[in-house]
């Protein structure tokens, strides 16, 4: 049987497959692990382990059209989350800060860049290309560190997260821009083309607004169901973009977008964030795989240029902006401190340069360049941006106005935080708990994976977010701060996304978010109460024997 399997489905290609995929995710894990002892993202640990696969180190890859499939099915799950993150609403409401912060520091940004490089001695239009990717911040390190500080809610972690989604929109036109180039090298299928281009634009318009919340309604109510919908859908947006003409790219955007004003999109990107880490490993290995790094040493003096001026010329243009704007400097200097990097979009926009024929390899290894460097130093500059901030204050008065006008305004409308408490788990138990919390003045806000149950919840006319206790990613971008009291009405046997039990999850997830305040666990036993009180847990609630001891006192009184 195995030598029939073999000899039909070739064993041995298939062997050879497997082997080089365990190795590469053995040599990723390696790269991982010294990148976390050196306080890195995982990013930067790919591009190393692709350099590193590649034919100029130790010339890994020896499937190049495995990995490379693996390779565009990450770009389409990777552009897909992009789109997710932009719902029309959102984007119709952002504010004038971020607008104009996210606008003047990619236009800046862009216009320095591209002089920087035809100074080099860069042709226009590589130039443009570098420019442009120079422009990209990379939303998942800024978010995760923010978060690992807490300042996710502060008001320049608000900032950046405002003029973050205004560089998502603009990731956005630029890969249109580059499908628009792609559609004029094609000529005379152009018409039929931008005519599959506009149906398949109608079709997801008209999801958004007939079928997306009746369909997911339904998905919804099965986690494990939800993932594998959303990588279909995004899968098959860009299958049917690729074939229309306008690449995998744009279809995975688009995809994303139609789901992006659905209740359940900041699910779907938390559940998406593991596969998406890991697919974009082998990204990393086929640039990795197709670079020279013989030509790559002739790029070191003019990344060590580029670098230093997103380093520095990045965070100069948002603190400008912002004192102009009425931010005191500190606002300015620690907002600016996030785009201090390129983004791995940075690198997806130059290979798509690079598929269209407008940059070559040497290009492409420069940014590459830039990337490790900058997102690298980035790290730490956010991560002590406080000490830095001390250091450099006394340097950059020329940052705000005399009077701080905006920001003075922004604590003047600075009063309640929105939720006092959380719950979890919106039963029967839990929806008493939030309607009597409620009764008494406060503000809660439930969370629950059951659509219906949310449904109900909302109906009572309380707030809440579709979520799941055991997803540790959706707990990293709960609104936590201030939060006087995390409750868990959660069952201990319910726990879709994980075999863990979901109280325990909660209690790690809700810790590793840098969650200080108090946590209320329900349990339906006392013999489980020790374990959770000794794990962290400041209050233990038992319903059943809550209830039959006030069923009791009421008893006694009779």
């Amino acid at each position: 049987m195995r030598a029939t399997f073999g000899a039909t489905w070739g064993g041995d290609a298939l062997d050879s497959v497997f082997h080089e995929i365990a190795g590469l995710i053995l040599l990723a894990a390696v790269a991982g692990f010294a990148g976390l002892m050196l306080r890195q993202p995982l990013v930067v640990a790919f591009i190393a382990v692709g350099i590193l696969a590649g034919p100029g180190a130790f010339g890994l890859v020896s499937n190049p059209a495995f990995i490379e499939t693996l390779s565009q099915i990450s770009i389409a799950v990777l552009l897909f989350l992009v789109g997710l993150k932009l719902d029309i609403g959102l984007v119709r409401n952002l504010g004038k800060v971020a607008v104009a912060t996210g606008l003047g520091q990619v236009g800046f940004t862009a216009a320095f860049g591209f002089l920087i490089c035809l100074g080099l001695g860069i042709d226009a239009l590589t130039a443009g290309y570098i420019a442009v990717a120079l422009t990209f911040s990379s939303t998942i390190i800024i978010v995760k560190l923010l978060s690992d500080k807490q300042e996710i809610a502060s008001l320049h972690g608000k900032i950046a997260l405002g003029f973050l989604i205004v560089q998502d929109l603009f990731v956005v036109f630029a890969m249109m821009a580059l499908s628009a180039f792609g559609l004029g090298d094609e000529g005379g299928n152009l018409w039929l083309m931008v005519a599959g281009g506009l149906a398949l634009i109608g079709f997801a318009g008209a999801f958004i607004r007939w079928g997306a919340d009746i369909l997911l309604r339904r998905i919804a109510r099965s986690p494990e169901l939800l993932v594998i919908f959303a990588v279909g859908w995004a899968g098959g947006f860009a299958a049917v973009s690729d074939m229309i003409g306008f690449g995998k790219e744009l279809g995975g955007l688009i995809a994303g977008v139609s789901l992006a004003s659905t209740q359940y999109r900041d699910s779907i990107g938390s559940r998406l964030a593991s596969l998406r880490d890991f697919l974009l490993l082998f990204f990393f290995i086929n640039l990795g795989s197709g670079l020279d790094l013989s030509s790559i040493g002739a790029q070191l003096a003019p990344a060590a240029v580029l670098s230093l001026f997103v380093l520095v010329g990045n965070p100069l243009i948002v603190m400008l902006i912002l004192g102009y704007m009425g931010y005191r400097k500190r606002t300015g200097f620690l907002a600016g401190l996030t785009v201090a990097q390129i983004s791995e979009f940075s690198l997806i926009f130059m290979a798509m340069g690079m598929t269209l024929g407008h940059v070559d390899e040497a290009a492409m290894g420069l940014v590459t360049i830039v990337g490790l460097v900058t997102i690298a130093l980035s790290v730490y500059m956010i991560t002590y941006s406080h000490r830095l901030y001390a250091l450099f204050e006394p340097f950059i008065g020329w940052a705000e106005r005399r009077v701080a006008f905006r920001e003075a305004a922004e604590e003047g409308r600075a009063g309640a935080l929105p939720h006092a408490f959380v719950i979890f788990g919106l039963g029967r138990y839990g929806c008493r708990i939030g309607m009597a919390l409620q009764a008494r003045g406060a503000r809660v806000l439930g969370v629950d994976f059951d659509p219906e149950a949310l449904a109900r919840w909302r109906g009572m006319g309380m707030d809440a977010a579709f979520g799941d206790a055991t997803d540790p990613e959706f707990l990293v971008h709960l609104p936590l701060a201030g939060v006087r009291a995390v409750v868990s009405a959660v069952p201990r046997e319910r726990g879709p996304l994980t075999e863990a039990d979901p109280q325990v999850a909660l209690m790690h997830g809700l810790r590793g978010a840098g969650y200080q305040g108090f946590i209320a666990l329900s349990v339906g036993d006392g013999a489980q109460a020790e374990g959770l009180r000794g794990m962290g847990a400041d209050l233990i609630l038992e319903p059943f024997a809550d209830a039959a001891d006030y069923a009791v006192e009421r008893l006694m009184r009779v």
